[in-house]
Parts: structure tokens; C-alpha cells; sequence
């Protein structure tokens, strides 16, 4: 068989992702912050692209066009009253020249420049040198400007910083403190030790007893209970500090699981004490930190700001707008462009060229973003009307094919479209995928109901029940069938544990020790 080469023409259909529709789907899908971060890095690449700061710099003419009536050329000579003169007058006489102004009523002159300046010799006894004294005289640093406040605030120490300041004064030895830093190291920001002494040990080729006793030491910092391995040991070295760590709390404290599920017989039985002294040492635990750790390591709470408002209309409808904040504001320098263009080379027009191309590409990309995000918006609005009006309870269920069909759009889209997107509402700020949940049939066979007011409406059975009164997942069912929803015993169970409801057994036991609690506290 002879194998040669063919040439053929072959017809067919392909997608073909050319950058600006992949740049155009990454904006689609970004939320606030990050969409922020890309336009910043758009800006410092594109010399084409400006940010508009806000409303009042809208009528503002761009800051590269410098052209106007009276203008002048930079490098040109300087002008009658010209600040940019090399030597600038200092005397009454002259500034009241320069100025047109009466200096008559100005402050006198304190007098010389070197009759103020302090002597070398006391500036130097005190520890301060004369370079550094007159910078600091005028109010400003060497280069004339003024000093940065922002480096003399104190700033708040980390878990790890406080950590070290103790060790170095616990440990003077090195070859101690070396361990206990890479101890300290293994901490995470709740105050646990979340890697192994062992590893440690093996890590430093450290003796592995002494690497626990250093451990033990770094124990004794503050804040009390940092450097545990387990909640139970944070709870203990707390419980030693206030001299509450007898047998009876010992065994207390060994038997966490059965302190969460309110078990206070079996607790009673295994710390040889009566309940009234369970109850004492469960409020007693109660008044301790689980996490040690969190006043050191808390993160900023970064606030959610919204892409859409909704508010109502006098009406009785829905005013549905975008967040002119969230919004990112830039503009394109079309006339920078032109200039540069007019005087450059074929290099520099190509790169000109395309940043122009990429900066009008990417400010389409964007008012297409937005126009999706109302357009999706303003019909979850128009679906959801009931629960805006009258509460969770009334949440409709909803998917993704409603909205993509109703609005002409592929499933794809409408799901990168609600992804980290927030609108707020009269009933507080929602994520847009929190609209879209799964229907619930009725037993009459009408309108499904919402996963999300189904969920709702548990907890509110759950909230209401009291102690003589627990319901069961099957009492829930039961009542949930009585109000048309029909849904399974294990259905009751998922939304149980996604709410982090405990079962019926833990919750009325929780419930009497809660009444005995504050029935002994009603008697003190």
C-alpha cells in the first residue's frame, strides 16, 4: 500500500475562544473585590485607561490633555509671578510685592535661621543629630514633605509576635529558644498546636522530652490555654490557672462528647458527683475561651457590598437598580491616543493601536456585565416577588433553566452571572444563588414548595417546642404533611443537620439542664 500526501478542503463548525470573549466571560463571573484588582492591573498596563473617581470628576476633560487657553508648554520660560523659579523671596518687602497683599499684620520673623538652629554639642549630648533635629524642626523629612503618621501608630501584634516577646524572656538559652520558636510556628491563629511534637522534634533533632517541656513552658503564656493540642487539654491548662482542676472536673473535662450531648447522669456516675455539682462545673466550663488564639488572630471583616438594589415602589412594585459604588469607573483616553499617534513610530503606533483596541474591548465588556446582571436580577425580582413582599416563608423554587430561558441566556451564564453577586432587599442582602432551591411536592398535588421555606419552617417548629414537648423528625413530618408539604423522615434529617439542629434526644436534654440550671440559680 503506497502512502502519499493529499491536499483537502474540508467544511465544519467550531467555537473558537478568541481573548477578548474568555476576558469577557472572567468579568462575568467576578465579584466586586475581584473585579477591583483586575481593572487596577488594567490601569498600570494600559497607559489608555483612566479611573473616574466619582460623579464630581464626570464633566472633568482627562488628565493628559494639558492643551488649553493659557496654557504653557512644560520646559517653557517662567512667567511674571511663576512659582517655578529657581530662587523664591522670603522677605516682607518682596511678598507683599509678589503677592499684592499688605504683610503689615503677618507674624514677625522669629530671626535668624542660625541664631534657631540648637548647637551641635547639645544635640549630640542629648543623643540626637543635627541632621535629624532640623529635619524634624520643619514638621517634615529630608525631601521637605510632610511625615508619615501611618509609621508611628502602634500596630497590633500577632499570636506568633506575642508569643515570641514571652519566649525570649522565659528562655534566655538559645539552643531553648530555637525549639520553642519552631513550637510557636506550628501554632495556628485559634491558639492549637496543629503540628505534631514528634515532627518537631525529629525536624531539630531535639531530644523529644525536652522538647514537651518547652512545650509545657510555652503553655503558661498569656493568653491562658495557647499551645494545646486538643480542646480538652486548652480547657484543662485554663482550669489549672484558676485552681479548678480537681478529679471530679478531670474526669469532667475526658468526657467532652458526653458534656455536648447533656448527658448528665452518666456525667454524674463517671465524676462521682451529684448533678447539682455537674451543672456547677458545665457553667463553670462555659466561662472559659476555646480558642484561645482568636483576639490575636482575628482577619478584617471585609464588608459585602451589593451589586443590585431593590426597593419598593410606591406602586406596590419593585425598583431594581445597580450599585452605582460596586460599579468600577474608567474611561478611554481617545484624544492621548491621537496625540501620540500623530508623532510616533510604526512600533509605538502598533502598541498604541493596541491598547486602544484592549481598552474599548474591555469597557464593552463591562457595560455587557452589567447589563446581565440587571437583566438576571430584575427577573429573580419579578420571580420572587412573594418572598420580598411576605417573607421567606412564600421563597419559590426556582433553577437555573427558569431564568436562562426567560431571559434568552444559556444555563452557564446565569450561573456565572449569580456567583459571588449580593443584591439587597427590603429583608436584608442575599446572594443571588440563594433564590435558586429545589421544589418539594404537595400531598394535594399544587404548587411545589421551596427547599428554602421548607428549611424555614422546621427551624421555626423546632424554635417553638419546649421541654415536655420535643419533636421528633417523624412529628415534624407528620406536621409538615398537615400543611400540604409532603416530604420523607431522611429529607427532615439533611435539613436538620444543615441547620446544625441536634436530634430530639440531645435538644430535650439540653432543654432539662437548661431548667435546672436556672431553676438553682432562681434559688441562690
Amino acid at each position: 500500500m503506497a502512502i502519499s500526501t493529499k491536499l483537502m478542503m474540508r467544511q465544519g463548525q467550531a467555537l473558537v475562544m478568541t481573548p477578548q470573549l474568555l476576558q469577557a466571560i472572567k468579568l462575568l463571573q467576578f465579584s466586586n473585590l475581584e473585579l477591583s484588582a483586575f481593572l487596577n492591573d488594567e490601569l498600570e498596563r494600559n497607559p489608555l485607561l483612566e479611573a473616574q473617581e466619582g460623579e464630581a470628576h464626570g464633566d472633568r476633560e482627562p488628565a493628559n490633555d494639558f492643551e488649553g487657553e493659557g496654557a504653557e508648554p512644560f520646559g517653557g520660560e517662567p512667567q511674571e509671578g511663576d512659582w517655578a523659579r529657581e530662587s523664591l523671596a522670603v522677605d516682607s518687602a518682596t511678598l507683599s510685592a509678589d503677592l499684592g497683599a499688605d504683610m503689615s499684620n503677618a507674624f514677625e520673623p522669629e530671626g535668624p535661621a542660625v541664631a534657631r538652629e540648637a548647637p551641635r554639642e547639645a544635640l549630640e549630648g542629648a543623643g540626637l543629630s543635627a541632621t535629624s533635629w532640623s529635619g524634624s524642626a520643619g514638621g517634615g523629612g529630608e525631601d521637605g514633605e510632610a511625615p508619615n503618621l501611618e509609621a508611628y501608630v502602634a500596630a497590633r501584634p500577632s499570636l506568633h509576635e506575642h508569643l515570641a516577646g514571652q519566649l525570649a524572656l522565659a528562655c534566655p538559652d538559645l539552643r531553648r529558644r530555637l525549639i520553642g520558636q519552631a513550637i510557636i510556628d506550628g501554632i495556628d491563629e485559634t491558639g492549637y498546636l496543629r503540628e505534631s511534637l514528634d515532627d518537631i522534634a525529629s525536624r531539630l533533632e531535639a531530644d523529644p522530652s525536652e522538647t514537651l517541656k518547652i512545650l509545657e513552658t510555652i503553655q503558661t503564656f498569656d493568653p491562658s490555654g495557647v499551645g494545646a493540642r486538643d480542646l480538652a487539654e486548652c480547657l484543662a491548662i485554663q482550669l489549672k490557672e484558676r485552681d479548678r482542676f480537681d478529679p471530679a472536673m478531670e474526669a469532667f473535662v475526658a468526657n467532652l462528647p458526653l458534656v455536648a450531648k447533656r448527658d448528665l447522669a452518666q456525667l454524674a456516675r463517671l465524676c462521682g458527683v451529684d448533678a447539682e455539682d455537674i451543672s456547677d462545673m458545665a457553667a463553670e466550663l462555659r466561662r472559659l475561651d476555646p480558642k484561645p488564639g482568636r483576639a490575636f488572630g482575628d482577619a478584617p471583616i471585609q464588608p459585602i457590598v451589593a451589586d443590585v438594589i431593590v426597593r419598593a415602589a410606591a406602586d406596590g412594585s419593585w425598583h431594581i437598580e445597580l450599585n452605582s459604588e460596586a460599579l468600577p469607573r474608567i474611561l478611554v483616553n481617545h484624544s492621548y491616543a491621537a496625540r501620540v499617534n500623530a508623532h510616533a513610530r510604526d512600533a509605538d503606533k502598533t502598541f498604541i493601536s493596541t491598547c486602544l483596541q484592549n481598552a474599548n474591548w474591555l469597557t464593552k465588556s463591562l457595560e455587557q456585565r452589567s447589563r446581565t446582571i440587571l437583566k438576571v436580577a430584575s427577573e429573580i425580582v419579578r420571580l420572587q416577588d412573594a418572598f420580598l413582599a411576605r417573607g421567606v416563608e412564600h421563597l419559590r423554587p426556582l433553577n437555573l433553566r427558569t431564568i436562562a430561558d426567560a431571559i434568552g441566556m444559556h444555563e452557564s451564564t446565569v450561573s456565572r452571572v449569580t456567583s459571588n453577586k449580593y443584591m439587597m432587599t427590603p429583608r436584608g442582602i442575599f446572594e443571588l444563588k440563594y433564590f435558586f432551591s429545589a421544589s418539594i411536592a404537595t400531598t394535594s398535588g399544587g404548587e411545589a414548595h421551596s427547599a428554602e421555606s421548607v428549611r424555614f419552617r422546621i427551624k421555626q417548629m423546632i424554635d417553638r417546642e419546649s421541654a415536655d414537648d420535643v419533636l421528633s423528625d417523624d412529628a415534624i413530618v407528620a406536621r409538615l404533611k398537615a400543611i400540604d408539604i409532603d416530604i420523607a423522615r431522611r429529607t427532615v434529617a439533611k435539613y436538620r443537620d444543615s441547620l446544625r439542629i441536634p436530634s430530639s434526644v440531645d435538644r430535650r436534654r439540653a432543654k432539662v439542664a437548661m431548667a435546672r440550671e436556672l431553676a438553682q440559680q432562681h434559688a441562690h
